[in-house]
């Protein structure tokens, strides 16, 4: 069955970095856009980025811009989001998702079919 797993989350300090992953299962990964979302308490699912299945195409939401780097490695069935200089308000739990067969969109949750369990990014002193 299709699974997506996350990976990677921790505890930080403000200015540094965290690599999450995103291991997918049960499809092959290079058919599909992937995208990384991030919920704080309280708040709604946001779209941080999203590449597309070749990787030639990436998206980054303006408040990370310059700061995560989305990649993936089709050969390892991966994504990454390296993110760089982390900022308290990056505090949130990570999840990827791949975009559906009509998805659009690429930020709204709605385009995204599958989604994994989220990983805990916190960013404090």
């Amino acid at each position: 069955q299709v699974q997506l797993v996350e990976s990677g989350g921790g505890l930080v300090q403000p200015g540094g970095s965290l690599r999450l992953s995103c291991a997918a299962s049960g499809f092959t990964l290079d058919y599909y856009d992937i995208g990384w979302f991030r919920q704080a308490p309280g708040k709604e699912r946001e779209g941080v980025s999203c590449i597309s299945d070749s990787g030639g195409s990436t998206y980054y939401a303006d408040s990370v811009k310059g700061r995560f780097t989305i990649s993936r490695d089709n050969a390892k069935n991966t994504v990454y989001l390296q993110m760089n200089s982390l900022k308290p308000e990056d505090t949130a739990v990570y999840y990827c998702a791949r975009q559906g067969p009509d998805g659009s969109n690429w930020s709204e949750p709605y385009a995204y079919d599958y989604w994994g369990q989220g990983t805990q990014v916190t960013v404090s002193s």
